[in-house]
Protein backbone atom coordinates (compact mmCIF):
# COMPACT_ATOMS: atom_id res chain seq x y z
CA UNK A 1 0.00 0.00 0.00
CA UNK A 2 1.16 3.20 -1.09
CA UNK A 3 1.02 6.77 0.58
CA UNK A 4 0.03 10.59 -1.16
CA UNK A 5 -1.36 13.72 -0.01
CA UNK A 6 -4.34 14.54 -2.40
CA UNK A 7 -7.68 15.32 -0.77
CA UNK A 8 -9.86 13.56 -3.09
CA UNK A 9 -13.51 14.39 -4.27
CA UNK A 10 -15.38 11.81 -5.62
CA UNK A 11 -18.62 13.37 -7.87
CA UNK A 12 -21.29 10.84 -8.59
CA UNK A 13 -22.62 8.73 -5.47
CA UNK A 14 -24.35 5.86 -7.25
CA UNK A 15 -23.23 2.18 -8.15
CA UNK A 16 -19.85 2.82 -9.09
CA UNK A 17 -18.92 6.49 -6.96
CA UNK A 18 -19.72 5.01 -3.57
CA UNK A 19 -17.74 2.58 -3.47
CA UNK A 20 -14.93 4.36 -4.31
CA UNK A 21 -15.55 6.92 -1.61
CA UNK A 22 -16.00 4.64 0.96
CA UNK A 23 -12.51 3.16 0.50
CA UNK A 24 -11.16 6.53 0.24
CA UNK A 25 -13.01 7.58 2.87
CA UNK A 26 -11.60 4.88 5.02
CA UNK A 27 -8.28 5.91 4.60
CA UNK A 28 -8.42 9.93 4.64
CA UNK A 29 -10.99 12.25 5.15
CA UNK A 30 -13.04 12.21 1.62
CA UNK A 31 -15.48 14.14 0.04
CA UNK A 32 -18.81 12.65 -1.74
CA UNK A 33 -20.55 14.75 -3.77
CA UNK A 34 -24.00 14.02 -5.52
CA UNK A 35 -26.56 16.60 -7.23
CA UNK A 36 -29.69 14.51 -5.87
CA UNK A 37 -30.30 15.87 -2.58
CA UNK A 38 -32.74 13.12 -1.49
CA UNK A 39 -29.18 10.41 -2.05
CA UNK A 40 -26.85 12.92 0.23
CA UNK A 41 -29.91 13.04 2.90
CA UNK A 42 -29.99 9.32 2.89
CA UNK A 43 -26.30 8.40 3.06
CA UNK A 44 -25.66 10.82 5.65
CA UNK A 45 -28.28 8.65 7.41
CA UNK A 46 -25.89 5.41 7.26
CA UNK A 47 -28.55 4.04 4.36
CA UNK A 48 -27.39 3.01 1.09
CA UNK A 49 -30.77 2.12 -1.58
CA UNK A 50 -28.19 0.75 -3.53
CA UNK A 51 -26.93 -1.94 -0.93
CA UNK A 52 -23.67 -2.28 -2.05
CA UNK A 53 -22.03 -0.69 1.10
CA UNK A 54 -23.30 -2.33 4.44
CA UNK A 55 -24.74 -0.02 6.72
CA UNK A 56 -21.40 -0.47 9.07
CA UNK A 57 -19.17 -0.08 6.42
CA UNK A 58 -20.22 3.20 5.46
CA UNK A 59 -20.22 4.40 8.77
CA UNK A 60 -16.62 3.46 9.53
CA UNK A 61 -15.94 6.28 6.50
CA UNK A 62 -14.82 9.51 6.95
CA UNK A 63 -16.69 10.92 3.79
CA UNK A 64 -18.46 14.39 4.14
CA UNK A 65 -21.66 14.15 2.05
CA UNK A 66 -22.62 17.36 0.06
CA UNK A 67 -24.86 18.26 -2.73
CA UNK A 68 -22.89 21.38 -2.71
CA UNK A 69 -20.32 22.30 -5.35
CA UNK A 70 -18.52 24.50 -3.68
CA UNK A 71 -16.89 22.00 -1.28
CA UNK A 72 -14.86 20.42 -4.49
CA UNK A 73 -13.23 23.30 -4.04
CA UNK A 74 -10.92 21.95 -1.47
CA UNK A 75 -10.07 18.73 -3.15
CA UNK A 76 -7.25 18.39 -5.48
CA UNK A 77 -7.53 15.11 -6.89
CA UNK A 78 -11.36 14.73 -8.05
CA UNK A 79 -12.79 11.62 -9.20
CA UNK A 80 -15.67 11.34 -11.54
CA UNK A 81 -18.28 8.61 -11.32
CA UNK A 82 -21.63 9.10 -13.52
CA UNK A 83 -23.24 7.06 -15.48
CA UNK A 84 -23.14 7.24 -19.36
CA UNK A 85 -25.87 5.85 -20.71
CA UNK A 86 -27.19 5.59 -24.29
CA UNK A 87 -30.63 7.72 -25.93
CA UNK A 88 -33.62 6.13 -27.87
CA UNK A 89 -31.60 5.55 -30.72
CA UNK A 90 -28.83 3.82 -28.97
CA UNK A 91 -26.59 6.73 -29.50
CA UNK A 92 -23.90 7.54 -26.30
CA UNK A 93 -25.56 10.25 -23.79
CA UNK A 94 -22.81 11.69 -21.94
CA UNK A 95 -25.08 14.34 -20.89
CA UNK A 96 -24.59 13.55 -17.21
CA UNK A 97 -20.76 13.68 -17.64
CA UNK A 98 -20.71 16.87 -19.61
CA UNK A 99 -22.63 18.41 -16.63
CA UNK A 100 -21.02 16.99 -13.88
CA UNK A 101 -17.59 18.41 -15.94
CA UNK A 102 -19.33 21.83 -15.65
CA UNK A 103 -19.75 21.34 -11.56
CA UNK A 104 -16.29 20.42 -11.37
CA UNK A 105 -14.76 23.02 -13.84
CA UNK A 106 -16.69 25.87 -12.17
CA UNK A 107 -14.93 24.62 -8.65
CA UNK A 108 -11.38 23.49 -10.19
CA UNK A 109 -8.23 24.42 -8.32
CA UNK A 110 -4.96 24.85 -10.38
CA UNK A 111 -2.89 21.72 -9.98
CA UNK A 112 -5.56 19.73 -9.62
CA UNK A 113 -6.18 15.92 -11.28
CA UNK A 114 -9.62 15.33 -12.53
CA UNK A 115 -9.34 10.98 -13.45
CA UNK A 116 -12.88 10.03 -15.16
CA UNK A 117 -14.71 6.74 -14.05
CA UNK A 118 -17.20 6.82 -16.21
CA UNK A 119 -17.47 4.51 -19.37
CA UNK A 120 -16.71 6.54 -22.70
CA UNK A 121 -15.56 5.83 -25.82
CA UNK A 122 -11.63 6.33 -26.36
CA UNK A 123 -11.01 9.99 -27.15
CA UNK A 124 -13.85 11.48 -24.87
CA UNK A 125 -11.85 12.57 -21.84
CA UNK A 126 -9.80 15.00 -23.95
CA UNK A 127 -11.74 15.51 -26.72
CA UNK A 128 -15.15 15.92 -25.21
CA UNK A 129 -14.63 16.89 -21.35
CA UNK A 130 -11.31 18.43 -21.33
CA UNK A 131 -12.62 21.59 -23.01
CA UNK A 132 -15.74 21.66 -20.38
CA UNK A 133 -13.27 22.01 -17.52
CA UNK A 134 -10.92 24.32 -19.58
CA UNK A 135 -13.88 26.64 -20.22
CA UNK A 136 -15.39 26.46 -16.76
CA UNK A 137 -12.49 27.04 -14.82
CA UNK A 138 -10.37 29.19 -17.01
CA UNK A 139 -7.99 27.02 -16.46
CA UNK A 140 -5.45 25.73 -19.39
CA UNK A 141 -4.79 22.03 -19.03
CA UNK A 142 -1.48 20.07 -19.13
CA UNK A 143 -0.55 23.77 -17.46
CA UNK A 144 -2.96 24.38 -14.66
CA UNK A 145 -4.61 21.15 -14.17
CA UNK A 146 -4.26 17.46 -15.67
CA UNK A 147 -6.37 14.81 -15.99
CA UNK A 148 -6.76 11.01 -15.93
CA UNK A 149 -8.89 8.02 -16.63
CA UNK A 150 -9.33 4.89 -14.91
CA UNK A 151 -12.39 2.94 -15.66
CA UNK A 152 -14.89 1.49 -13.02
CA UNK A 153 -15.02 -2.13 -12.90
CA UNK A 154 -18.12 -2.40 -10.45
CA UNK A 155 -20.41 -5.59 -10.68
CA UNK A 156 -23.20 -4.87 -8.67
CA UNK A 157 -24.42 -7.36 -5.68
CA UNK A 158 -21.00 -8.75 -6.38
CA UNK A 159 -19.36 -9.21 -2.78
CA UNK A 160 -16.60 -10.62 -3.97
CA UNK A 161 -15.24 -8.87 -7.23
CA UNK A 162 -15.17 -5.63 -5.04
CA UNK A 163 -13.74 -2.16 -5.97
CA UNK A 164 -10.30 -2.95 -3.91
CA UNK A 165 -10.17 -6.33 -4.72
CA UNK A 166 -10.11 -5.67 -8.67
CA UNK A 167 -7.10 -4.69 -10.58
CA UNK A 168 -7.33 -1.06 -11.31
CA UNK A 169 -6.58 0.27 -15.12
CA UNK A 170 -4.94 3.85 -14.39
CA UNK A 171 -3.72 6.33 -16.78
CA UNK A 172 -2.87 10.10 -17.05
CA UNK A 173 -1.73 12.74 -19.75
CA UNK A 174 2.09 13.03 -18.45
CA UNK A 175 4.14 10.26 -17.27
CA UNK A 176 3.86 12.21 -14.06
CA UNK A 177 0.50 12.74 -14.08
CA UNK A 178 0.05 9.00 -14.37
CA UNK A 179 2.51 8.08 -11.34
CA UNK A 180 0.37 10.70 -9.18
CA UNK A 181 -3.15 8.54 -10.12
CA UNK A 182 -1.25 5.22 -9.75
CA UNK A 183 -0.18 5.85 -6.31
CA UNK A 184 -3.68 7.48 -5.47
CA UNK A 185 -5.38 4.07 -6.29
CA UNK A 186 -2.76 2.27 -5.03
CA UNK A 187 -3.32 3.36 -1.41
CA UNK A 188 -6.56 1.76 -1.15
CA UNK A 189 -6.76 -1.21 -4.09
CA UNK A 190 -5.34 -4.03 -2.30
CA UNK A 191 -5.23 -5.82 -6.13
CA UNK A 192 -3.21 -3.15 -7.17
CA UNK A 193 -2.75 -0.63 -10.35
CA UNK A 194 -2.12 -1.44 -14.02
CA UNK A 195 -0.52 1.60 -15.46
CA UNK A 196 -1.96 2.11 -19.49
CA UNK A 197 -0.46 3.10 -21.86
CA UNK A 198 -2.23 6.28 -22.73
CA UNK A 199 -5.75 7.68 -21.45
CA UNK A 200 -7.24 6.15 -25.14
CA UNK A 201 -5.97 2.65 -23.80
CA UNK A 202 -7.36 2.86 -21.19
CA UNK A 203 -10.86 4.16 -22.03
CA UNK A 204 -10.99 1.18 -24.82
CA UNK A 205 -10.14 -1.43 -22.16
CA UNK A 206 -12.91 -0.33 -20.93
CA UNK A 207 -15.80 -0.27 -23.60
CA UNK A 208 -13.50 -3.82 -25.22
CA UNK A 209 -13.78 -5.74 -22.08
CA UNK A 210 -18.10 -5.52 -21.62
CA UNK A 211 -18.34 -5.63 -25.89
CA UNK A 212 -16.68 -9.13 -25.59
CA UNK A 213 -18.93 -10.31 -22.67
CA UNK A 214 -21.87 -8.78 -24.90
CA UNK A 215 -20.88 -10.72 -28.16
CA UNK A 216 -20.30 -14.36 -26.32
CA UNK A 217 -23.99 -13.91 -24.41
CA UNK A 218 -25.03 -13.15 -27.82
CA UNK A 219 -23.63 -16.40 -29.15
CA UNK A 220 -25.04 -18.35 -26.81
CA UNK A 221 -28.67 -16.59 -27.31
CA UNK A 222 -28.34 -17.23 -31.46
CA UNK A 223 -27.27 -21.15 -30.19
CA UNK A 224 -30.43 -21.18 -27.91
CA UNK A 225 -33.08 -19.59 -31.13
CA UNK A 226 -30.89 -22.07 -33.30
CA UNK A 227 -31.33 -25.46 -30.45
CA UNK A 228 -35.29 -24.15 -30.08
CA UNK A 229 -36.09 -24.94 -33.71
CA UNK A 230 -34.16 -28.48 -33.24
CA UNK A 231 -36.36 -29.41 -30.28
CA UNK A 232 -33.12 -29.43 -28.33
CA UNK A 233 -32.44 -28.11 -24.57
CA UNK A 234 -29.57 -25.48 -24.82
CA UNK A 235 -28.48 -26.12 -21.38
CA UNK A 236 -28.01 -29.69 -21.81
CA UNK A 237 -26.18 -28.82 -24.79
CA UNK A 238 -24.06 -26.14 -22.93
CA UNK A 239 -23.75 -28.70 -20.06
CA UNK A 240 -21.96 -31.16 -22.14
CA UNK A 241 -19.74 -28.93 -24.39
CA UNK A 242 -18.38 -27.33 -21.33
CA UNK A 243 -16.81 -30.72 -20.26
CA UNK A 244 -13.99 -29.23 -22.35
CA UNK A 245 -11.15 -27.76 -20.79
CA UNK A 246 -11.12 -24.83 -23.18
CA UNK A 247 -15.04 -23.98 -23.77
CA UNK A 248 -15.71 -20.61 -22.67
CA UNK A 249 -18.70 -20.89 -19.68
CA UNK A 250 -21.40 -18.09 -21.00
CA UNK A 251 -25.36 -18.42 -20.87
CA UNK A 252 -28.01 -17.53 -22.57
CA UNK A 253 -29.82 -14.50 -21.21
CA UNK A 254 -31.80 -11.34 -20.98
CA UNK A 255 -28.74 -8.85 -21.71
CA UNK A 256 -29.35 -5.22 -19.46
CA UNK A 257 -27.72 -3.29 -16.67
CA UNK A 258 -25.71 0.14 -17.11
CA UNK A 259 -22.69 -1.73 -18.63
CA UNK A 260 -23.14 -5.08 -20.98
CA UNK A 261 -25.84 -3.86 -22.78
CA UNK A 262 -25.10 -0.22 -22.77
CA UNK A 263 -20.64 0.02 -23.51
CA UNK A 264 -20.84 -1.62 -26.97
CA UNK A 265 -22.50 1.05 -27.98
CA UNK A 266 -19.93 3.60 -27.10
CA UNK A 267 -17.37 1.51 -29.27
CA UNK A 268 -19.57 1.28 -32.52
CA UNK A 269 -20.27 4.89 -32.35
CA UNK A 270 -17.09 6.21 -32.14
CA UNK A 271 -15.89 3.36 -34.65
CA UNK A 272 -18.70 4.73 -37.35
CA UNK A 273 -17.75 7.97 -36.67
CA UNK A 274 -14.07 7.47 -38.01
CA UNK A 275 -15.47 5.45 -40.71
CA UNK A 276 -15.90 1.34 -39.99
CA UNK A 277 -19.05 -0.51 -39.46
CA UNK A 278 -18.43 -2.74 -36.66
CA UNK A 279 -20.75 -5.52 -38.01
CA UNK A 280 -19.96 -8.23 -35.42
CA UNK A 281 -20.12 -5.77 -32.95
CA UNK A 282 -23.66 -4.60 -33.79
CA UNK A 283 -25.26 -7.91 -34.82
CA UNK A 284 -24.56 -8.94 -31.36
CA UNK A 285 -26.04 -6.12 -29.94
CA UNK A 286 -29.36 -7.33 -32.37
CA UNK A 287 -29.57 -10.70 -31.70
CA UNK A 288 -29.40 -9.66 -27.74
CA UNK A 289 -31.68 -6.76 -27.91
CA UNK A 290 -34.14 -8.97 -29.13
CA UNK A 291 -34.20 -11.68 -26.73
CA UNK A 292 -37.09 -10.37 -24.17
CA UNK A 293 -39.21 -9.95 -27.18
CA UNK A 294 -38.44 -13.70 -27.89
CA UNK A 295 -39.07 -14.86 -24.55
CA UNK A 296 -42.29 -13.38 -24.51
CA UNK A 297 -43.30 -15.25 -27.79
CA UNK A 298 -42.55 -18.59 -26.57
CA UNK A 299 -44.43 -17.82 -23.65
CA UNK A 300 -47.83 -17.03 -25.81
CA UNK A 301 -46.87 -19.96 -27.93
CA UNK A 302 -46.73 -22.46 -25.11
CA UNK A 303 -49.75 -20.53 -23.94
CA UNK A 304 -52.16 -21.18 -26.75
CA UNK A 305 -50.69 -24.94 -27.02
CA UNK A 306 -52.26 -25.17 -23.46
CA UNK A 307 -55.77 -24.22 -24.40
CA UNK A 308 -54.81 -20.61 -22.14
CA UNK A 309 -56.21 -17.82 -23.03
CA UNK A 310 -53.72 -15.06 -24.31
CA UNK A 311 -56.05 -12.20 -24.82
CA UNK A 312 -57.47 -11.48 -21.69
CA UNK A 313 -55.30 -14.01 -19.75
CA UNK A 314 -52.87 -13.05 -17.07
CA UNK A 315 -49.48 -13.74 -16.93
CA UNK A 316 -47.20 -13.19 -13.68
CA UNK A 317 -43.39 -11.62 -13.81
CA UNK A 318 -41.32 -12.55 -11.08
CA UNK A 319 -38.67 -10.26 -11.25
CA UNK A 320 -37.95 -6.70 -12.90
CA UNK A 321 -34.25 -5.73 -12.00
CA UNK A 322 -31.29 -6.09 -14.60
CA UNK A 323 -30.20 -9.13 -12.62
CA UNK A 324 -30.54 -11.08 -9.28
CA UNK A 325 -30.70 -9.41 -5.45
CA UNK A 326 -29.70 -5.88 -6.81
CA UNK A 327 -32.25 -3.14 -6.84
CA UNK A 328 -30.99 -1.78 -10.32
CA UNK A 329 -33.37 -1.35 -12.99
CA UNK A 330 -31.35 0.68 -15.50
CA UNK A 331 -31.92 -0.81 -19.03
CA UNK A 332 -33.71 -3.68 -17.77
CA UNK A 333 -34.46 -6.35 -20.43
CA UNK A 334 -37.25 -7.24 -18.39
CA UNK A 335 -39.48 -4.51 -19.49
CA UNK A 336 -39.25 -5.85 -23.04
CA UNK A 337 -40.72 -9.31 -22.30
CA UNK A 338 -43.59 -7.28 -20.45
CA UNK A 339 -44.19 -5.14 -23.95
CA UNK A 340 -44.39 -7.68 -25.89
CA UNK A 341 -46.93 -9.59 -23.55
CA UNK A 342 -49.15 -6.42 -23.66
CA UNK A 343 -48.84 -6.29 -27.46
CA UNK A 344 -51.20 -9.84 -27.16
CA UNK A 345 -53.75 -8.70 -24.87
CA UNK A 346 -52.02 -10.37 -21.87
CA UNK A 347 -52.42 -8.82 -18.40
CA UNK A 348 -49.14 -8.34 -17.14
CA UNK A 349 -48.72 -8.39 -13.05
CA UNK A 350 -45.24 -7.67 -12.11
CA UNK A 351 -43.68 -8.55 -8.48
CA UNK A 352 -39.89 -7.71 -7.17
CA UNK A 353 -38.99 -8.02 -4.04
CA UNK A 354 -35.54 -5.94 -4.79
CA UNK A 355 -37.23 -3.35 -6.69
CA UNK A 356 -37.82 0.11 -5.46
CA UNK A 357 -42.22 0.50 -5.75
CA UNK A 358 -41.78 4.28 -6.77
CA UNK A 359 -38.53 3.99 -8.87
CA UNK A 360 -40.11 1.35 -11.44
CA UNK A 361 -43.27 3.46 -11.68
CA UNK A 362 -41.05 6.62 -12.75
CA UNK A 363 -39.04 4.84 -14.75
CA UNK A 364 -41.28 2.43 -16.50
CA UNK A 365 -45.01 3.28 -15.37
CA UNK A 366 -44.84 -0.21 -13.95
CA UNK A 367 -47.30 -0.42 -10.47
CA UNK A 368 -45.12 -3.52 -8.84
CA UNK A 369 -47.75 -5.82 -6.79
CA UNK A 370 -46.71 -7.63 -3.78
CA UNK A 371 -47.17 -11.34 -3.86
CA UNK A 372 -50.29 -11.35 -1.56
CA UNK A 373 -52.07 -9.29 -3.93
CA UNK A 374 -51.35 -11.14 -7.12
CA UNK A 375 -54.18 -12.79 -8.63
CA UNK A 376 -53.77 -16.29 -9.99
CA UNK A 377 -52.30 -16.51 -13.00
CA UNK A 378 -52.43 -18.78 -16.75
CA UNK A 379 -48.11 -18.52 -17.19
CA UNK A 380 -45.28 -17.42 -14.72
CA UNK A 381 -42.00 -16.42 -15.83
CA UNK A 382 -39.40 -16.31 -13.46
CA UNK A 383 -37.62 -13.20 -15.09
CA UNK A 384 -34.80 -12.59 -12.56
CA UNK A 385 -34.26 -15.76 -10.10
CA UNK A 386 -33.84 -13.34 -6.75
CA UNK A 387 -32.70 -15.28 -4.03
CA UNK A 388 -36.07 -15.04 -2.40
CA UNK A 389 -37.77 -16.99 -5.65
CA UNK A 390 -34.90 -19.70 -5.32
CA UNK A 391 -35.36 -20.62 -1.62
CA UNK A 392 -38.89 -20.74 -2.74
CA UNK A 393 -38.32 -23.15 -5.40
CA UNK A 394 -41.12 -24.43 -7.57
CA UNK A 395 -43.56 -24.47 -4.87
CA UNK A 396 -43.01 -20.05 -4.41
CA UNK A 397 -43.62 -20.38 -8.47
CA UNK A 398 -46.57 -22.43 -8.78
CA UNK A 399 -48.38 -21.00 -5.92
CA UNK A 400 -49.06 -18.21 -8.61
CA UNK A 401 -50.93 -20.22 -11.11
CA UNK A 402 -54.86 -21.12 -10.98
CA UNK A 403 -55.17 -24.34 -9.53
CA UNK A 404 -50.78 -24.61 -9.73
CA UNK A 405 -51.58 -25.71 -13.57
CA UNK A 406 -50.32 -23.24 -15.96
CA UNK A 407 -47.17 -21.97 -18.32
CA UNK A 408 -43.78 -21.48 -16.49
CA UNK A 409 -41.32 -19.58 -18.09
CA UNK A 410 -37.42 -19.85 -16.26
CA UNK A 411 -35.71 -17.39 -18.38
CA UNK A 412 -32.22 -18.51 -16.43
CA UNK A 413 -32.86 -21.89 -16.17
CA UNK A 414 -32.58 -22.22 -12.29
CA UNK A 415 -35.60 -24.32 -11.68
CA UNK A 416 -34.85 -28.18 -11.03
CA UNK A 417 -36.23 -29.32 -14.27
CA UNK A 418 -36.57 -32.98 -12.83
CA UNK A 419 -38.88 -31.41 -9.93
CA UNK A 420 -41.55 -30.11 -12.29
CA UNK A 421 -44.94 -30.70 -11.06
CA UNK A 422 -47.69 -31.96 -13.02
CA UNK A 423 -50.11 -29.82 -14.71
CA UNK A 424 -46.64 -27.12 -15.38
CA UNK A 425 -45.65 -26.57 -18.88
CA UNK A 426 -42.01 -25.77 -18.59
CA UNK A 427 -39.90 -23.92 -21.31
CA UNK A 428 -36.79 -22.07 -20.43
CA UNK A 429 -34.23 -20.45 -22.63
Amino acid sequence: MTTHDRRIAVVGLGYVGLPVAVAFGQHRKTIGFDINARRVAELKAGLDATLEVEPEVLASADIEFTADPAALREADFLIVAVPTPIDEAKRPDMTPVIKASETVGANLRKGAIVVYESTVYPGATEEDFVPVLERMSGLKCGVDFFVGYSPERINPGDKEHTFTRITKVVSGQTPEVLEVVARVYESVVTAGVHRAASIRVAEAAKVIENTQRDLNIALMNELALIFQRMDIDTRDVLAAAGTKWNFLKFDPGLVGGHCIGVDPYYLTHKAQIVGYIPEVILAGRSVNDNMGRYVAQQTVKRMIQSGLPVNGGVVTVLGLTFKEDVPDLRNTRVIDIIAELQDYGVTVQVCDPCAHPAEAEEEYGIRLVTPESLKPAHGVILAVPHREYLEAGWKGVTAHLANGRGVVVDVKARLERAARPDGVVLWRL
